[in-house]
């Protein structure tokens, strides 16, 4: 009786009556025992039957014996232990509950990675600088500090601007993919119109001027789109790169598409085979598309020639995925690799060969992406699987360790498109970068989940961006090369982000009246946008209906809450 009172709380009274039957079955005496089995044995007279009549009668009350068992059923166990989601050991418990994570007894800190304390009480957790020390000052007379100085530090500006935070919701879009968004790119020369790649394969236009004209193309790849560049000469025309495989040219206005480079022209034959493209980016002096995949590879395509001139070439260890290209902008030959072997690497592009990398920058886990810093060239930004952020402050000194590890929350386990760092391209100091959260915060009992804009001088968190009614994980940001304006994708979902009260009240006053976040996007194009759940939502089916009420509610309504 002890243990039904102890599980009593947490069972149905059906499912208490359903135990309460079995144990009082198991407390009977069995029909079976071994008493009644040897008074079957022997016959009424008190006599033993011969061999074969024993033989016969213990067949029979073997067969009686499977029926009466296959007729009873099998009785209910109750385990009231605590099981631990991460360690899987018994009598404790962790993970999130709500927007808190409870960590493990057995683990060290899930941010820091460091034993001695808990997530909630982690200093990295109040101040994102804790620990960081800046890189102390390089005094050399080398050729190439003289080079800096005369043609690439002159674009910086010797006093510090003041950061432009875009930081108040100004429009979205609801479940305009049917899977969650994987990249963002904005258009070259159209202000206002976002161009989203989601894990399908489809490929997402949106003029959010406009807010209601978008398109979904649908049969652009079979799956996740890694990477979208514009073409240099027409900005009509998209390079995709995709896991399955293969380099597509799209053209926006009609959304037909051809192939540049195909990898697996065979077919399905197996994991073994099957080439995926993750990293890509383009050489814009020679017009060059660099492609890696999740081998190791490296290929370079003519956008022109429509053809592969050079590669295979390993960059990275062999079976390991290349998941990051990015050409310097003053020197496009020069460019950065990472991957799943746990570096970064600098190459030069005008001699390519295996294990001819100019520099190697080590990193504890995977390395989801890096740049070099958007105006200079001369800084390099890392973001790394072990919840830290990396920062290089020039290319000329030492790359053997950082000069900066900033510790952030973006290591997940799965089901959602990895975090990256990336810089402000309007910055003229080269420091502001920004990159969403994964851990919750409780922000007024409300699990929210920021995106944080981290100044890379410092470590310092400049600003958290973040709405009350935006409850799912932005992975997805990226900053527009040109107005004060933050795109983000959360799931399925897409919104732009502007700067609070950056326009005169006239403006804000005739666009409030015509902006509102709409719903789902209706089909424009071929391919399927059917209702499927995606799997980066690990919320119960009534939360998610609840919670798409609201939404679709407020934001046609144009009510929208935004943190002060």
């Amino acid at each position: 009786m002890p243990l039904l009172k102890r599980g009593k709380a947490s069972l149905s009274s059906s499912s208490l009556s359903r135990v309460l039957v079995h144990m009082e079955t198991d407390s009977e005496e069995s029909p079976f025992s071994s008493s009644s089995s040897s008074e079957g044995e022997e016959e009424e007279d008190g006599r033993v039957s011969d061999d074969e009549d024993e033989g016969n009668d213990e067949e029979a009350v073997e067969g009686e014996e499977e029926d009466r068992a296959k007729k009873r059923k099998a009785p209910i166990t109750i385990s009231l232990k605590k099981v631990c989601k991460v360690c899987k050991g018994t009598g404790h418990e962790a993970g999130f509950k709500g927007a808190t994570y409870i960590d493990c007894p057995r683990k060290p800190c899930f941010l820091c990675k460091r034993p001695g304390h808990t997530t909630m009480s982690c200093p990295h957790r109040v101040a994102t600088e804790h620990g960081v020390i800046p890189a102390a000052r390089r005094n050399t007379d080398t050729s190439l500090d003289y080079i800096f100085k005369r043609q690439l530090k002159a674009k910086i500006p010797m006093i510090k601007p003041t950061f432009v935070i875009p930081d108040q919701l100004d429009c979205g879009i609801i479940r305009f993919h049917s899977r969650r968004v994987t990249c963002l790119e904005f258009h070259p020369t159209r202000n206002n119109v976002l161009l989203s790649g989601d894990k399908k394969g489809q490929l997402g236009i949106w003029d959010y001027g406009k807010l209601h004209e978008k398109t979904v193309y649908g049969s652009i790849h079979s799956c996740i789109v890694n990477n979208m560049k514009f073409n240099l000469e027409n900005d009509g025309l998209l390079y995709t790169s995709s896991s399955d495989g293969t380099v597509r040219c799209t053209d926006l206005e009609t959304g037909t598409s051809f192939f540049l480079l195909d990898l697996n022209p065979e077919g399905w034959n197996g994991p073994a085979t099957w080439r995926m493209l993750y990293g890509m980016d383009i050489n814009v002096e020679k017009g060059l598309l660099l492609v890696a995949d999740n081998f190791g590879y490296l290929y370079l395509v003519d956008g022109r020639l429509k053809t592969r001139i050079a590669g295979p070439i390993v960059i990275h260890k062999k079976g390991s995925k290349v998941v990051g290209l990015h050409c310097n902008p003053v020197q496009p030959d020069i460019f950065l690799s990472c991957g799943n072997d746990h570096f970064a690497r600098i190459w030069d592009a005008r001699r390519l060969e295996a294990e001819s990398s100019l520099a190697s920058l080590a990193h504890g886990r995977v390395v989801n992406s890096a740049y070099f810093s958007p105006l200079t060239g001369n800084k390099i930004l890392t973001t790394s699987q072990d919840n830290r952020i990396r920062v290089w402050d020039s290319i000329f000194g030492n790359l053997e360790s950082p000069s900066r590890e900033i510790v952030h929350s973006h290591d997940f386990n799965r089901h959602l498109t990895p975090f990256r760092a990336e810089w402000d391209p309007k910055d003229p100091s080269e420091s502001l970068a920004v990159i969403g959260r994964y851990i919750s915060e409780n922000y007024d009992g409300v699990a929210l989940h920021p995106i944080d804009f981290i100044d890379m001088s410092t470590g310092k968190l400049v600003a958290e961006v973040m709405n009350t009614d935006i409850t799912t994980i932005s992975p997805v940001t990226k900053l527009h090369p040109r107005d004060d304006v933050l795109a983000s994708g959360s799931s399925r979902s897409l919104f732009i982000w502007k700067r609070r009260g950056g326009q005169c009240p006239e403006q804000r006053l005739l666009e409030a009246k015509s902006k509102k976040i709409v719903g789902r996007v209706e089909k424009k194009s071929s391919g399927k946008l059917n209702g499927e759940s995606d799997d980066d939502f690990n919320h119960s089916s009534k939360e998610k209906k609840l919670k798409a009420k609201n939404l679709d509610g407020k934001y046609l309504s144009g009510q929208t809450k935004a943190k002060p």
